[in-house]
């Protein structure tokens, strides 16, 4: 892949030297290392973005199947995870 674009950034001097003594002890380019550290976030930005879908679109499946909670179904819910789990620290500490 032709190299062409040219990316420029600010940060911290120490950052910088830090880095580029990290990259030359491993015997790679400063460029190289900052190219891989791109693919993998964007690669990382992408699968985030996969699985987000997947879950909006699982969300709206079981909203459409009626598989709904009201707000007051899910207060009382959690109202009995939060005594359940005061119940179990309390016995815990006896």
């Amino acid at each position: 892949m032709a190299k062409e674009a040219v990316f420029t950034l600010k940060l911290e001097p120490e950052l910088r030297d830090a880095f580029m003594a990290a990259a030359k002890s491993a015997d790679r380019p400063a460029s190289q290392v900052v190219r891989e550290f791109m693919r993998d976030y964007v690669k990382q930005d992408r699968e985030y973005v996969a699985w987000l879908q997947r879950k909006v679109d699982a969300a709206r499946e079981e909203i459409a199947a009626g598989r709904v909670y009201t707000e007051e179904d899910v207060r009382t819910h959690m109202d009995e995870l939060v005594a359940d789990l005061e119940r179990k620290g309390r016995e815990a500490a006896e």
